[in-house]
């Protein structure tokens, strides 16, 4: 099997660029609470920033949209000619200090398209571990194409228990050459930064993803899927831009003759890997939010469905969600629901009201007080409290019964997500 995640020629501001103006979170943050955006804005305002090479989802359908991706793709071309003057060929080594104190540690390298896909069905090396929504895929494209650099969101899991893979690399830090440290943009935390360029290093990690990849180790996890191919890596986060670069290549893939698509830029995709065992991993619930119902309409309107279902509300249930909304709260479980988890059961009742309902218009929140504070006293709106997902169930899940449901969990807080600060050319 050929190697899913490898080394990449990863660009960087020059050195003692301020990180806390430089490195901008996920775009797909923050979509309801544009205030966050202008604040961020103040921050980058005049300064190298990667929010000056990114389209925060907030922007998306606004009249911003089209004069913002403009500039984005202008400061994109200027940063790769001009600013990004550091060049490490490997890996970077990555230490997030979150706010517990917790320090998350990841490796920075390329996602072989070609290991990846999104199909249903499709068994790769690299797999969604969410169903992705095809529809979520264009206004990305628009950004992927003609862009001539990429900053990645993506986080990407490893199923390593015995810790062969990263920590290994975190263990001989002291020796790596340090390439950034810094605080992060409003309540990001600490974040550092090593080169993993030592070609010992290189075949340490090349040895420990060949050992995660084999087929005999694999079938003694997963009984279930014994025979089936390896599944080595999963998409923690970021799974529409990975999809994204994905469609690109293959609309791309076409034009290039075999040589070519052997070494293209675009075959790859920057990402973060880190070990879902960590400690430092929480596997956070993603709450919903519905604008145009209240708390009770809502609560009404989910015990008529679950009963066309064949459920039906049962205080010992085996799933349950909270309504919140309008300073109440409204703890529900049930039995018979129709999807194997709770996170399940609420997408498939939400899609059926939106489907019914178009007036109405849902959100994804991270955060119990971020959804609540939508649905306070004075708002038509109710928020869905999910449980938090087993972190131990991810890899069993998308093995075992393909990828789960939508937005089924979050890797952290929303101030936790990857903040954009590598950069790779996607110029040939």
């Amino acid at each position: 099997m050929s190697a899913c995640f490898l080394p990449a020629r990863i660009l960087l501001p020059p050195e003692g660029t301020d990180l806390s103006s430089w490195a901008c979170i996920a775009v797909d943050q923050f979509t309801s609470q544009p205030d966050y955006w202008q604040k961020a804005e103040a921050l980058a305002a005049g300064q190298p920033s990667t929010l000056h090479i990114v389209l925060p989802e907030a922007y998306l359908g606004t009249d911003r949209e089209a004069e913002r991706l403009a500039s984005v793709r202008r400061t994109m071309e200027d940063y790769r000619l001009h600013l990004l003057s550091r060049q490490v060929d490997g890996y970077v080594y990555v230490e997030r200090t979150q706010a517990d104190g917790s320090v998350r540690q990841g490796l920075v390298g390329a996602v072989d398209l070609e290991s990846y896909s999104y199909e249903p069905g499709a068994l790769p090396a690299v797999r969604p571990s969410e169903k992705t929504v095809v529809e979520r895929i264009p206004p990305r494209l628009a950004v992927r194409r003609g862009a001539s650099l990429e900053t990645p969101h993506v986080m990407m899991l490893a199923d390593d228990a015995q810790r062969t893979l990263i920590e290994p690399i975190g263990a001989q830090k002291e020796r790596l050459p340090k390439l950034y440290e810094g605080e992060l943009m409003l309540g990001g935390g600490h974040i550092a930064g090593w080169a993993v360029e030592d070609p010992a290093l290189l075949k340490q990690i090349s040895a420990a993803l060949a050992a995660l990849s084999d087929p005999a180790a694999f079938s003694r996890r997963y009984p279930g899927a014994a025979g089936d191919a390896p599944m080595v890596l999963a998409v923690g986060d970021g799974n529409h831009s990975l999809a994204t670069a994905k469609a690109f290549w293959e609309e791309l893939k076409p034009s290039l003759t075999p040589d070519q698509r052997e070494k293209h830029p675009a075959r790859f995709c920057l990402a973060e890997l880190c070990n879902v065992y960590s400690e430092a991993i929480r596997i956070e619930a993603i709450h919903r939010v519905l604008f145009g119902l209240d708390t009770q309409e809502l609560a009404a309107a989910f015990s008529a469905w679950l009963t066309r279902q064949g459920g039906r509300l049962d205080a010992e249930g085996e799933q349950g969600f909270t309504l919140a909304g309008q300073g109440r709260e409204l703890p529900l479980r049930f039995t018979g629901a129709p999807a194997p988890l709770a996170v399940g059961t609420a997408e498939r009742f939400l899609d059926g009201l939106l489907h019914e309902d178009p007036s109405l218009r849902l959100d994804y929140i991270h955060g119990e007080q971020a959804a609540r504070s939508m649905a306070g006293p004075g708002t038509k709106n109710a928020a869905l409290l999910l449980p938090a997902l087993d972190k131990g169930d991810i890899f069993r899940g998308v093995v075992l019964g393909g990828v789960l449901p939508r937005k089924a969990f979050s890797m952290g807080h929303a101030e936790e997500k990857r903040y954009y600060i590598e950069c790779r050319s996607l110029v040939s």
